[in-house]
């Protein structure tokens, strides 16, 4: 797979594996995200596949799930 980096293009990561976990009544744009190898995450647009890929570690993904959980980001939907 090569070099993965945050802003890559989200072609480049292969087109297997991307997952919609939050696919609702939006008329399918979505957020798609894909495990990579090394544990850490990519998330992409569901209606642009080619375009970047935002890519963060295991642990900065257990950061932001655990802060989710626990309401730290209940201000984004106030």
């Amino acid at each position: 797979m090569g070099s993965v980096y945050n802003g890559m293009p989200a072609n480049d990561l292969g087109t297997e594996g991307w997952e919609k976990p939050w696919s609702g009544t939006n008329g399918g744009s979505c957020v798609e995200a894909k495990r990579l190898t090394d544990g850490s995450v990519a998330f992409r647009q569901s209606t642009d596949p080619d375009g970047p890929a935002l890519v963060y570690t295991r642990e900065e993904m257990i950061t932001f799930l655990d802060g989710a959980k626990s309401g730290m980001a209940d201000f984004l939907v106030a």
